[in-house]
């Protein structure tokens, strides 16, 4: 093992040691929520930059107080402890404060994605039971198409944040005005919120429109927070975070405000991401460290590099989904000394993070996990004759289960159902319970790591596969498929392609009796129309029997090795190539495109 890898590691100790310390779960029911550390942070730091956005800024006292003019304008209209709210806004600065906002009252926030339209978007205001629905003035249209579907009334229980341009609805209530006068006082009942009362709920990506609300309560969201901010980007006051991921998604919200929260460190917040504005505003706004899923870190790579591209203040990147092929690339190119990726989800109760800065591994945990064998092909859990799962041995993939237990508590899906479905039972011993991931990972070996176990994400499993940073449930995209005219049957999973992040969704197809040939414009228009972009499946493969196993499961393992490499095949497949509307057959010239990596799918 290097020197320099033991020297670097060592160097770790302290923060570890504390972080080790900072991170065992506090009480449930003692007192704290988001609402009071912001107060903590204006008795700090108040007269220092919180976040800067579309050539705005507030400081950590401004923000504080605007928090306070909505959550007493919010109080006003009857709102109170343990409703929910539903918050549709794109990344603007106003999204901060309406989060603290809630917080403070003990109110749930349930924040939407903003590309959410018609049946999935009422269901998520619904779905939460609602009691108020607040948007930005530039997604009005879409909360216009979906109130005759919900139970709130119009003129009392929308409101909306104007953006200066848009003409305000007369159905909703224009918050800015309705807050100018408010208390910027810190609201009494902030000192009553516990760790255990549900912060907010983050959706689930909803495949089929219809996504989970994921719960998340104050203690799991500041320990994410202290994680992210003390031991991935070790951020201060002195530092700024660069964040262009939405808002509404996890990975932003915990990660990169949590971090901002629990140090001091100043954000800075654009709208949506941009590849050629990236590294402009990176030197300009002073950012040291930066949010990412893998597939923006992919898309900076095919930006034509500069011999400058180094040249930033950037050191620090913390996120999730930086494949091997990328990291290292990335990391050169951008002059970074750290990449702290981390593994997790919304509602699990299981997390990983190279606090270590161990190259191409989501690091380490500190939950009791357990790798068990998994057959791919059969897509099920392999267990022994007395019941019990197998663990694998190291380096071997195995699925990943987190226990459920009072440290480790599965919050689960508003639905009972959706969250049980999560969970296994009886896996190393009668009666434990532990949550269900999906996905594939291994230990590996990454030298001298002070006795820490160190891992590498492998693969999602059959029923889930990840594209465009989301994650695709074959199931639900199956359903829709075989609601198409002419479809007898679907088999839908994930195919890799090179070049890319994740893998693509493929339906295998077998036609209805009496169906020669699929009618691929009506296809095309349908998935276009029912599934969200990332969920349509990119290839399509037309087969006259559907494999089967014997209990009538579908057999996917063939079918992804196999994929869509028509010189293998006989079956006919097509593609929906990138900006595309319709179907067209994949020939053998295009799939030489795909192999090269050149495709850009």
């Amino acid at each position: 093992m290097g020197i320099r890898n033991v020297i670097s590691t060592l160097a770790d100790v302290p923060t570890l040691l504390a972080l080790k310390k900072g991170l065992v779960p506090r009480p449930m029911d003692e007192k704290d929520c988001l609402g009071a550390v912001l107060e903590r942070n204006v008795e700090q730091f108040g007269a220092l930059t919180a976040v800067i956005s579309e050539g705005r800024s507030l400081t950590w006292a401004e923000l504080n107080a605007m928090a306070n003019r909505y959550a007493h304008t919010l109080k006003a209209a009857g709102l109170q402890r343990g409703d929910t709210v539903s918050i549709m806004l794109e990344n603007r600065l106003e999204f901060l404060p309406l989060m603290f906002a809630t917080n403070k009252l003990g109110i749930t926030a349930g924040f939407i994605n903003t590309n959410l339209r018609e049946r999935p978007l009422a269901h998520c205001i619904t779905v939460t039971e609602s009691k108020k629905c607040i948007f930005g003035a530039e997604l009005q249209d879409a909360i216009e198409t979906v109130k005759g579907d919900l139970h709130l009334s119009e003129g009392a229980d929308y409101y909306v944040v104007p953006d200066g341009e848009t003409p305000l609805a007369n159905w909703a209530i224009d918050l800015a005005a309705a807050s100018a006068d408010a208390s910027d006082a810190n609201p009494e009942e902030t000192n009553d919120i516990t760790l255990g009362q549900t912060a907010m709920y983050i959706f689930t990506s909803g495949t089929t429109g219809l996504p989970k609300a994921a719960v998340m309560s104050n203690r799991r969201f500041l320990m994410t927070a202290a994680l992210a901010g003390k031991a991935g980007f070790r951020s201060t006051p002195s530092d700024r975070i660069y964040i262009c991921l939405p808002l509404y998604h996890g990975t932003a919200l915990l990660v990169a405000v949590g971090a901002a929260m629990t140090t001091g460190a100043s954000m800075f917040l654009r709208r949506r991401f941009s590849a050629s504005a990236f590294l402009s505003e990176i030197r300009e706004h002073n950012c040291t460290c930066f949010v990412y899923v893998g597939e923006v870190c992919r898309y900076l790579i095919n930006t034509p590099a500069k011999a400058d591209d180094a040249d930033t203040p950037l050191t620090t990147a913390m996120g999730n989904g930086l494949r091997p092929d990328v990291w290292l690339d990335f990391k050169n190119r951008f002059g970074l000394k750290r990449i702290t990726e981390f593994y997790g989800a919304s509602e699990g109760n299981v997390a990983f993070a190279n606090l270590m800065n161990k190259d191409l591994t989501i690091g380490m945990t500190s939950s009791k996990i357990a790798l068990v064998r998994y057959d791919v092909d059969a897509d099920e859990i392999v267990r022994d004759d007395n019941g019990r799962c197998i663990e694998v041995p190291e380096g071997e993939p195995g699925l990943l289960l987190g226990h459920i237990n009072p440290n480790a508590v599965f919050e689960g899906y508003t639905d009972p159902e959706a969250t049980e479905k999560k969970v296994v039972r009886d896996v190393l011993e009668e009666g434990d319970a532990w949550f269900n991931t999906g996905d594939l990972i291994r230990e590996v070996d990454v030298g001298f790591s002070l006795g820490y176990p160190h891992y590498q994400f492998v693969d999602r499993t059959g029923d889930t596969f990840r594209w465009k940073s989301e994650n695709v449930s074959t199931n639900e995209v199956g359903e829709i498929v075989n609601g198409f005219a002419g479809i007898d049957f679907c088999n839908v999973y994930g195919v890799e392609v090179p070049g890319a992040d994740g893998r693509a969704g493929m339906a295998a197809i077998r036609l209805s009796d009496g169906v020669t040939e699929l009618d691929l414009a009506g296809f095309a228009a349908y998935v276009q129309r029912e599934l969200p972009a990332f969920a349509r499946p990119v290839f399509v493969r037309i087969q006259t029997e559907l494999d089967l196993t014997g209990t009538f499961k579908m057999v996917k393992g063939d079918l992804k090795r196999e994929g869509y490499d028509v010189n293998a095949i006989t079956d006919p497949v097509y593609v929906m190539k990138p900006g595309g509307q319709s179907y067209e057959p994949l020939d053998a010239a295009y799939l030489e495109t795909i192999r090269s990596g050149d495709a850009r799918l």
